[in-house]
């Protein structure tokens, strides 16, 4: 990318919508690490001020949550923001003049410049913030059934159906049997996913159009997207206790500008009551035989998991599992602003490309940076140096009490499928921490990290609770699909501590 064309973006496009937002970012902080950072500085600097994130969300955003004006901020606020910064507050609230793009977003551009041949930023500068606003409230009335059934009408009924207690759910994701109800352990023993090293990374049919303006959303409404390695599918030897197949390696930006607008288009479609309009998924993702040839396109993907952990009984119930369910922020790329189940991750390498394969390591990393506050392994965070992030000297605490004992934790994949959606693949699976003492000792521990608007959390003896939850149209279809594999696992395991409702498969196709 030339320095014209950097330059051009640093005139036009503005991702910063305060000076206070543009600074953070330039340190390379989450919102959440800044404001630990400023509550050091504040104590070993003798200020009262505070900044909590929820506050710090108001600032950066230059307004409050329903667009009214900020008003006056505390003195101690003021003058810890400017000692911090050594800028007038007046000024850190101010929309920026000639705010910079995004480090991370400079990666995609120059990825895509390289890739068609030609400026983007041009055609970047002309999408204004406010049509993207506009397109991003047009989709939120989409509700997940809408999706699960528009592509029923374009693949045919092949995807999964579940009856909760009594109530159908459809799904978009496609199953064979054996992929099902795996109760596998992700351990060394059951789990065998090796690395090709010569597998040509799949660059999609690049619709030009398209991928710039998936950039300019990025860059508009604040979406992370990173040029980072992830694993893409080869193939894939599913069955109940075992799990085998091969990845390769490719850009996680190759997809996002590829194969994740499928996605995007499909729902500006259905909210503007088009169901045929649908040029790349055509492209892309036209028949159910190219879904299944993992090997000829990029299928990215990973695991999601739902994560179950036990509570002692207390004077208003009796000892149950804890369930966790995230509400997805609008700065992710895959499913902003639905419900899922958390950890949910795309499976990629952190340092090591080889070890890294196995599932159940995306899974510890993940608990670690979306539960247990480890920003240093999120994958979005730009730098990284530690040459083993997951070394156990490294740890977080609940992470570091849970591997002292095997029998602390357990993680199983429960299902395998692939998303219709955008052709990704997911490991639905459990994570079960055993222990009661983990809730007592750690459970003010527990905190979603960015990629989460907010974290809920169900009792797994609220039957009825439950089956509502299953039944809100908010959630992602992948999400649904590792919730109610987990009902059905945690059925069959969970004892006295279980009431969860009767999750019955209904169909599972044989393509």
């Amino acid at each position: 990318m030339s320095f014209s064309a950097r330059r051009q973006l640093a005139a036009s496009a503005r991702p910063f919508r305060t000076v206070l937002e543009q600074k953070i970012r330039e340190r390379r902080l989450t919102l959440e690490e800044f404001s630990e950072y400023a509550e050091r500085f504040a104590r070993e600097n003798a200020e009262p001020g505070t900044l909590s994130v929820r506050h710090l969300n108001r600032l950066v955003a230059g307004h409050g949550p329903k667009g009214e004006p900020l008003g006056q901020l505390r003195p101690a606020t003021a003058r810890l923001l400017e000692r911090i910064f050594a800028v007038p507050v007046d000024e850190l609230l101010a929309s920026p003049r000639g705010a910079m793009v995004a480090p991370e977003l400079l990666a995609a551009f120059g990825w895509l410049d390289g890739h068609v041949g030609t400026q983007v930023t041009r055609r970047v500068a002309e999408l204004e913030r406010a049509e993207l606003l506009t397109r991003q409230a047009r989709r939120a009335p989409v509700g997940r059934a809408e999706v699960a059934d528009a592509l029923a009408d374009y693949y045919g009924r092949v995807a999964l159906g579940y009856e909760c207690d009594g109530r159908p759910l459809t799904t978009s994701v496609l199953a064979r049997p054996e992929w099902l109800d795996l109760a596998c352990s992700l351990t060394p023993d059951s789990e065998r996913l090796g690395l090709a090293y010569a597998a040509e990374a799949a660059l999609g049919n690049l619709v030009e159009p398209r991928a710039v303006d998936r950039l300019a959303e990025a860059v508009a409404l604040g979406v992370r997207i990173t040029d980072a390695p992830v694993y893409r599918l080869l193939d894939i030897d599913v069955q109940p206790g075992a799990i085998s197949g091969t990845v390769g390696l490719a850009s996680f930006v190759d997809y996002a500008l590829t194969a994740d607008l499928l996605e995007g288009e499909l729902i500006d479609a259905l909210a503007a009551g088009e169901r045929t309009a649908l040029e790349l998924r055509d492209r892309y993702l036209p028949d159910v035989t190219n879904v299944l040839n993992v090997a000829d396109r990029l299928c990215a993907g990973g695991p999601l998991a739902l994560c179950a952990i036990a509570r002692a009984a207390d004077a208003y119930r009796a000892a149950d599992y804890v369930l966790l369910v995230q509400e997805r922020s609008a700065h992710v790329l895959n499913a902003p602003r639905r419900l899922s189940v958390i950890p949910k991750a795309f499976h990629q390498p952190l340092t090591d490309v080889a070890a890294d394969t196995p599932i159940r390591a995306t899974l510890l990393r993940e608990l670690e940076e979306e539960l247990f506050g480890r920003h240093d392994v999120d994958s979005t965070a730009g730098e990284r140096r530690a040459a083993v992030p997951m070394h156990p000297e490294r740890l977080s605490e609940p992470m570091a009490w849970l591997l002292e004992d095997p029998e602390r934790l357990r993680i199983e994949c429960t299902g395998f499928g692939l998303n219709l959606v955008s052709g990704n693949y997911e490991f639905a699976s459990l994570v079960v921490i055993e222990d009661e003492e983990f809730w007592t000792r750690f459970g003010g521990h527990v905190e979603a990290n960015w990629e989460a608007s907010g974290l809920r959390l169900y009792s797994s003896l609220d039957r009825q609770l439950l089956a509502e939850l299953a039944a809100d149209e908010a959630w992602a279809n992948e999400g649904l699909f590792a919730l109610l594999q987990g009902f059905r696992r945690l059925d069959e395991i969970g004892g006295r501590r279980v009431n969860v409702p009767t999750t019955r498969l209904l169909t599972a196709s044989e393509p």
